[in-house]
């Protein structure tokens, strides 16, 4: 089921969200987001009753835009499964590049914390991810179109590992690359194209190429 948030909501939701990026979700107070977010703190507590609960919406709020195209994509008999996975690829690199904030926290969290609330909601984001990629790689297997014995887990950690590292680290990549004359559009929209071809050509060779 879909939730859908209010504008105050979000508000909350995106001032929390750039707070546990910048403090981690500890050391972030309801009051630091009730500041941020121009609201008082009966208004959070009102809307979502704890910061576990505001965490939960969090997760909500972001990990639905992936698992609706994922779902939507399942039943489209005109694309090739490589199509789709093309799809899923350059859908999480822009996931990624937009949520930059929400990307540090799970970086962060899958760093810091093993255990306890966000790592549940890790956890369970990945599962649920996981289980619908699945579903795609093992329909493309049904249909001739991939090759089997698929390691998916490190397939799935190759996409957000990749992604992940070149977007929290870009200073690096553009002094690197010796990027610096481009414009920072003009270096978003490079740097988003290298990674969806790079990606596309691995994710090709291990769904595709017999061993």
């Amino acid at each position: 089921m879909t939730t859908t948030y209010n504008d105050k909501q979000i508000q909350i939701i995106e001032s929390a969200e750039t707070l546990f990026a910048e403090k981690g979700f500890n050391g972030t107070s309801v009051r630091d987001i009730a500041e941020k977010a121009n609201v008082n703190l009966a208004m959070i507590s009102y809307y979502f009753g704890s910061k576990d609960k505001l965490l939960e919406a969090l997760f909500s709020y972001r990990g639905e835009y992936l698992k609706i195209t994922l779902e939507n994509m399942m039943g489209d008999g005109t694309m090739s499964s490589m199509d789709k996975m093309n799809t899923v690829i350059d859908h999480y690199i822009d996931k990624v590049m937009k949520q930059q904030c929400f990307s540090r926290i799970m970086m962060r969290e899958q760093v810091l914390n093993h255990t306890g609330f966000t790592a549940k909601l890790i956890f369970e984001m990945k599962k649920r991810n996981q289980e619908l990629i699945s579903r795609l790689i093992h329909d493309g297997q049904r249909k001739g179109e991939f090759r089997k014995n698929i390691d998916i887990p490190l397939m799935m950690a190759t996409l957000i590992g990749t992604a992940n590292t070149i977007v929290a680290t870009q200073h690096y990549y553009r002094e690197i690359n010796n990027l610096q004359t481009l414009s920072d559009e003009d270096f978003q929209k490079h740097m988003k194209k290298k990674l969806s071809q790079h990606l596309k050509k691995l994710f090709k060779a291990i769904l595709t190429h017999e061993e």
